[in-house]
């Protein structure tokens, strides 16, 4: 297969990876039910404004439970919001709920049940298991569980983060240096991901998406560019760039986890096993990634380097109508 060839076919590939202007948003159905008092209940939940979910999905409430007076429904942003008040006689444990229509998509949904007389649970649904029964409270565990799993999904189906990840992997020829790089770019988006959360700095979200986008397009074009007599600036010091552009991707972690919600009391535990979920999902990316780069290595001819380029090429093109895209939004 010639340089060019080999070029078109992965440009291909990546073009099948979704090329949403929001392609770094993490966006589950989330249910809250909370007990206002002894057996009355508040029952929130949201869905995409966008989804087949959010215009004919239905929550199915616990059968020791009824609607009290008629839902109301509201637009915020680009979701739809959707709230009921519910008389339930007991405790919702051994109890089941769920979400009539997830079993045709593709999204999970979170769910948060508050009572007062005991801890919160946070359980999660999914389109293979749309229902679940509330088990005995156990808020640390649920909690942990549940955002490490949604830390390592957003990691592995961002695909702008992702692709930031894999262009640095591509760019830099050791994995001593690659440690120190994606450890530079850990730290950076930790930063930005907790003060966000907090409330301690923020940022618009459209032009952050934005400069994301562009901070994939121009490692993708490093990558090109990388010659072994020629070390770029960009090799020399790749953990100042990935530190800075971690800043950025870090509001972009924020804005997905305010997207699916923190439970109140337990903000500490869930950011850090989000982060740690994070953490995991850029690991398992990096070691794909050097398995890959080490079997190409092995083969005959410029195998490797092509295949760099290719797929530089392939990134760059749909980060760049990422850029467009989120630019113009």
């Amino acid at each position: 297969m010639t340089h060019h060839r080999a070029v078109l076919w992965l440009v291909f590939l990546l073009a099948l990876c979704p090329a949403s202007g929001r392609a770094d948003e993490l966006r589950p159905a989330y249910i809250e039910m909370t007990e206002q008092a002894p057996g009355q209940w508040s029952l929130l939940w949201k869905a995409s404004t966008n989804s087949l979910l959010g215009q004919s999905g239905e929550v199915m409430i616990p059968d020791n439970c009824e609607i009290d007076g008629e839902p109301q429904r509201e637009f915020s942003g680009s979701n739809i919001l959707t709230r009921i008040k519910l008389r339930c006689a007991g405790s919702l444990q051994g109890e089941t709920i769920g979400l009539k229509g997830l079993e045709l998509s593709t999204t999970d949904a979170l769910v948060r049940v508050a009572p007062l007389d005991s801890a919160m649970q946070t359980v999660r649904l999914t389109p293979d298991q749309p229902a679940v029964t509330l088990p005995k409270p156990s808020l640390i565990s649920n909690v942990a569980a549940t955002y490490t799993v949604i830390g390592i999904e957003h990691i592995l189906l961002g695909f702008d983060h992702l692709f930031f990840v894999l262009a640095l992997v591509l760019l830099l020829r050791n994995g001593w240096l690659i440690a120190k790089t994606v450890t530079a770019f850990t730290v950076a988006h930790s930063l930005t991901l907790v003060g966000t959360t907090l409330g301690w700095m923020s940022l618009p979200s459209q032009p952050v998406e934005a400069v994301i986008a562009l901070s994939i397009v121009f490692l993708a074009v490093e990558v090109v560019k990388s010659r072994p007599d020629d070390i770029r600036l960009s090799e020399r010091f790749p953990w100042i760039v990935a530190f800075l552009f971690g800043l950025l991707h870090g509001f972009g972690f924020a804005g997905a986890l305010a997207e699916i919600g923190l439970p109140e009391g337990d903000v500490p535990l869930a950011l850090l096993t989000f982060n740690l979920g994070v953490e995991i999902g850029q690991l398992a990316i990096v070691g794909v990634a050097l398995t890959a780069i080490y079997l190409l290595g092995r083969m005959r001819g410029d195998w490797l380097r092509n295949s760099k380029i290719a797929l530089a090429y392939g990134i760059g093109s749909i980060a760049t109508y990422w850029f467009i895209e989120r630019t113009l939004a």
